[in-house]
């Protein structure tokens, strides 16, 4: 599996034609103390199969904090279809609310599919100074 695609964004969906339309995509959030809580936010990803990962394929990708303690997990499971041209590709648009961040630092998603890890988007929570 290659993962082709991963954002944080404020929203998105998948057009008729196959195409997403993501707004608001960002990298680093703000709070005014820890922990923190992002209200809403959505997790945008494409994962790419090869030809040899058909049938059922079951995945996970877990927000991590710095020092590798996971924050919360996505799951799921797909099903890929045998093809010898182009990738079998999941798309996945998932909205997660009331998401805490326990303190400020850099967080990123893992996604773990067909036996490997693979690094996604990262987000850096820092906290806000008085002005």
């Amino acid at each position: 599996m290659n993962l082709a695609l991963c954002v944080i964004c404020e929203d998105a969906h998948e057009r008729a034609d196959g195409k997403f339309d993501v707004v608001g995509i960002f990298n680093e959030l703000n709070a005014p103390g820890f922990p923190a809580v992002q209200s809403r936010m959505t997790v945008v990803m494409v994962m790419e199969w090869s030809g040899e990962e058909s049938g059922p394929q079951e995945f996970r990708a877990d927000l991590m904090d710095g020092t590798g303690r996971r924050i919360l997990s996505i799951e799921g499971q797909t099903e890929v279809a045998s093809r010898k041209t182009a990738p079998q590709r999941t798309r996945l648009i998932m909205p997660l609310e009331q998401v805490v961040f326990p303190e400020a630092g850099r967080y990123s998603f893992e996604v773990v599919a067909a036996g490997d890890v693979h690094r996604g988007c990262s987000l850096l929570l820092t906290e806000q100074t008085a002005r």
